[in-house]
């Protein structure tokens, strides 16, 4: 009986290995008794963690659990010490009055489950979760722990000296026992955001409470609510790791500062604002790595994709890439001049602020006291022979005229800048106050970007579309929605995807633009002639598609839905 129970016998029984393969990691095994023959099936990619769970599944009679769809109670994961859930690779998913539900890797590895049991003290029903996925629950449950202990240390403390601190020595000399709580708090919040996958963290100050709220996926989550007693020691915790003044609480100020999470160097930046009942802060990650559709292609689908390749091949000229904040264009650039790194060229760039690293690329950071602001360093850049210049935003005339002039006389400039979309950049570079006839002897091709929230896959329903759905798409039979689950913080989207508009300029456009033209006529020409496939027509591809809804439509195209 015990032969037919033999993991390797189930393996070569389910056809994901051979008897042969079997026997090769057993003599790897007689030589390192440590190892167990999953293990060194794995380490020889002989077989995949799939089909060694199944099969130990079968062996041993255990459930394989998928975390998408099991909400972890974290009274639960409370249970077990992180250190010891991260040695083990173990974590307590729920609990009832009579056994705690347990996840491992390798069900059997006896001794770190009976160290687990003796320390929960309850009967364990252990079911079986991959490694990366256990790892990744770890790191996200015991930030939201970390973050909410902090936190409750943080109030009993009722830390209100801060009032009295006016300088950042006072600050540390309070801060050796006293302000420890707050620290911790800090550190465990920014912790809590990355693990997330947050792209910013607001600290909201009111009247009794201060409320700390995460932007997910584009969307802002409660996360905490404290008593506002210590919002000044975390705006003043803030403010020193940022080199920010912490006396002066009347003016807005900008900073940032940088921590090494997980491996990766994490930038991040810091803002201030006083409100009636304290200084607001957001602080944005921007280090986070986003997981984006079609990397490959700069986020873009093929269409998009081709227009943008053939826009780059141009030597020279301008390209504006457009949208309002937050919807990626920072990481639309980096990803196109990380790919032109690749070519023998001079490639610089001057930012505010340089938002990640980026090999053979020379990276300015724009420094207003210093006197080194986009327009002094842009001309400053000019001669330092370069090829490509990317100007992080155009602000001013100033700024805006000379990377038009650069794009004349021989560079390549990208730069991003704020306009609803494509054809609304002509117009806004003749408000600053740009020649019409240098904007079409230099304009080579505008992007206007936006981030459209993805459809929960673990809540998503069809639907029948209403009459409204159907004016505004025609033809459609039908849709889908989220219903909302502990995935997507029950928002109904998980995650987002980037949708363009992008501008070739023509000699027709360029015509029009010295001609001075009125946006209008510009719109209609590209309409009528098929220059330009909307924003809003890539979005209604992705609802038909089923990856996003026509709520997404109305909220991101509701200046351009007459078009």
């Amino acid at each position: 009986m015990e032969n037919k129970l033999r993991l390797g016998d189930i393996l070569v029984e389910q056809g994901y290995i051979s008897e042969h393969q079997v026997m090769q990691a057993l003599d790897i095994q007689k030589s390192d008794k440590s190892k167990r023959l999953g293990e060194i099936l794995l380490e020889l990619n002989m077989i995949t963690e799939d089909q060694l769970l199944k099969s130990l599944s079968k062996r041993l009679d255990i459930a394989i659990i998928n975390f998408n769809n099991f909400p972890v109670d974290i009274e639960a994961v409370e249970l077990i010490p992180k250190a010891l859930c991260l040695k083990y690779k173990i974590i307590a998913i729920s609990k009832n009055a009579y056994e705690v539900t347990v996840a491992v890797n390798d069900p059997l590895d006896f001794y770190s489950i009976e160290d687990v049991k003796s320390i929960i003290n309850h009967q364990c029903n252990i079911v079986m979760a991959k490694k990366a996925d256990i790892i990744e629950n770890i790191h996200r449950k015991y930030s939201e722990i970390d973050a909410r202990k902090a936190a409750k240390a943080a109030n009993s403390s009722v830390v209100n000296r801060v009032n009295e601190i006016e300088n950042v020595e006072d600050f540390e000399i309070h801060g050796n026992d006293e302000l420890m709580p707050i620290i911790n708090l800090v550190n465990s919040v920014i912790l809590k955001g990355y693990a997330e996958g947050a792209s910013d963290i607001h600290f909201e100050p009111f009247e009794k409470h201060l409320i700390i709220r995460l932007r997910v996926d584009g969307q802002l989550v409660d996360y905490l609510d404290l008593e506002s007693g210590i919002a000044g020691s975390i705006t003043a915790r803030i403010k020193i790791l940022s080199d920010l003044d912490i006396a002066e609480k009347r003016l807005p100020q900008d900073g940032h500062f940088k921590l090494r999470i997980g491996g990766e160097d994490v930038n991040i930046r810091v803002s201030t604002i006083p409100t009636v009942y304290g200084e607001k802060l957001v602080l944005r990650f921007l280090s986070q790595v986003a997981k984006l559709d079609y990397p490959g292609q700069f986020g873009m689908n093929d269409e998009n994709y081709k227009k943008i390749s053939k826009i780059l091949a141009i030597p020279y000229g301008i390209i504006y890439i457009t949208g309002p904040t937050g919807s990626g264009k920072t990481t639309t650039l980096y990803m196109i001049i990380e790919k032109m790194a690749d070519k023998l060229i001079n490639i610089s760039t001057i930012e505010d602020p340089v938002e990640r690293n980026l090999a053979k690329i020379n990276q300015i950071q724009v420094n207003n006291l210093a006197g080194l602001t986009f327009e002094s360093g842009l001309r400053s850049l000019l001669r330092q022979d370069p090829d490509v210049i990317l100007v992080g935003e155009t602000r001013d005339e100033q700024t805006a005229a000379i990377a038009v002039s650069a794009a004349i006389t021989g560079h390549l400039v990208m730069s991003t800048i704020h306009t609803n979309d494509a054809v609304s950049t002509i117009v806004r570079l003749i408000d600053m106050g740009i020649e019409s006839y240098m904007i079409a002897n230099s304009l080579a091709g505008v992007v206007a970007q936006r981030l459209v929230k993805k459809i929960c896959p673990h809540c998503k329903y069809e639907k029948e579309p209403t009459e409204i759905e159907k004016s505004i798409i025609p033809g459609a039979k039908t849709l889908y929605e989220g219903r909302g689950c502990h995935n997507c913080n029950d928002t109904g989207y998980k995650g987002r995807i980037a949708v363009h508009e992008i501008l070739e300029i023509d000699n027709e456009i360029r015509k029009m633009i010295s001609n001075k033209s009125q946006s209008d006529e510009i719109y209609e020409y590209v309409r009528t002639n098929n220059k330009l496939k909307f924003i809003k027509d890539d979005i209604i591809d992705l609802i038909l598609e089923g990856v996003t809804t026509v709520e997404e439509l109305l909220r991101q195209t509701s200046l351009t839905l007459g078009m």
